[in-house]
């Protein structure tokens, strides 16, 4: 094993051949399932229910493994913005969606990921403007044993230069000619070995992954989140990182984000699937049985597992008497469940909050 006092980590791309026989092997099945989900989210009309309903998921999962845990509950209250129910912990998994968003909106308007773009992302996360790291002292510690895993660079021009080179890698194709999830793999062991923030690196560097697929054109929309795996295999994850720093022994680690990537797309594709059945389900109960049906209204239910009154407002275009009696019609009817907090009322879509909540 190599001492990490002795390790510098070096601009991208590395000299040595990554992509082996076994990477290159690994890569067909990942992209079979990248390119299944694309096509099935075109079937989902609505595609703000997607980014919202998965979002949503992405942040809690990115937030649990920096262990900032948050119930569903808290999540979706917190989407309701009443203010007097915020927990701390649902206010950093809000700001990761909203920089998650952020970041979408960016890169569909731009076509590239730059080092700006990663600043505010990591500021909409954090809550503050610290920028790069400017003073020493920074390392990676075993959460159990205390001892120092990896020192990264310590002095501002050295993360500024390495950011420079990241961000050229990740905006000129000509520079490597590697497979795309080849390059993400790389992408994300650099942005991490940098770890150019105090804080917010981890969720910084899980949002750059997802831009980076939508930016090489894999995905059209932010829903394919490696969180719930990396939490399933945190140790690997760790392990795998500090296997190229160690060894300089690319393998493994490719072949971890490449099976990661092809095991949450069947995923996410299962759960796109049983979210269109239910909205089908939801739908032809809501057109059969109410004169006040409209897609708008189905799409207002699935948009969130928690609505309220105010969101319904604005969805359907209604008066407030309107959107009340509509959605308290639906709850006396065991459609949604009516929840009364402070002074007003919050409506769930139970079917949607379970579907969510026992995905493993």
């Amino acid at each position: 094993m190599n001492n990490n006092s002795t390790w510098t980590l070096s601009d991208l791309p590395p000299q040595q051949n990554l992509e082996s026989r076994k990477v290159l092997k690994s890569l067909p099945k990942a992209h079979a399932a990248l390119a299944e989900l694309k096509g099935i989210t075109l079937s989902i009309p609505n595609q703000t229910i997607l980014i919202n309903t998965l979002g949503l998921q992405e942040a809690k999962d990115s937030s649990a493994i920096e262990n900032i845990i948050t119930t569903h509950d808290e999540l979706y209250k917190s989407e309701l913005n009443l203010k007097s129910i915020q927990t701390l912990e649902a206010k950093e998994v809000q700001n990761y969606i909203e920089a998650l968003k952020r970041g979408f909106q960016l890169v569909s308007e731009r076509e590239i990921l730059n080092s700006n773009m990663i600043l505010e992302i990591q500021q909409m996360i954090e809550k503050n403007k610290a920028g790069f790291r400017k003073l020493p002292g920074t390392a990676l510690k075993n959460a159990s044993t205390g001892e120092t895993v990896y020192t990264p660079p310590q002095d501002f021009d050295s993360i500024d230069s390495l950011m420079s080179n990241l961000e050229n890698f990740i905006n000129t194709p000509q520079l490597c000619d590697y497979d795309p999830l080849v390059k993400m793999a790389m992408i994300h062991f650099q942005f991490e070995s940098i770890h150019p923030f105090y804080d917010g690196n981890g969720r910084t560097g899980r949002i750059i992954n997802i831009l980076y697929l939508i930016l090489e054109g894999l995905l059209d929309l932010p829903i394919l989140y490696l969180s719930s795996y990396i939490i399933r295999n945190k140790a690997d994850y760790y392990k795998y990182l500090q296997e190229v720093r160690d060894t300089n022994n690319w393998e493994n680690w490719i072949l971890f984000i490449a099976k990661g990537v092809e095991e949450t797309s069947r995923e996410t594709i299962d759960l796109i699937l049983d979210i269109k059945e239910l909205m089908q389900k939801t739908k032809y109960v809501l057109r059969d049985n109410y004169k006040f049906y409209s897609q708008d209204l189905l799409n207002n239910l699935f948009k969130h597992p928690y609505t309220k009154i105010e969101f319904a407002i604005n969805d359907l275009e209604v008066s407030r008497v309107t959107a009340s009696n509509y959605l308290n019609k639906l709850a006396d009817d065991g459609i949604l469940e009516k929840r009364k907090i402070g002074t007003g009322n919050y409506y769930i879509n139970r079917s949607l909050f379970d579907l969510l909540s026992t995905r493993k």
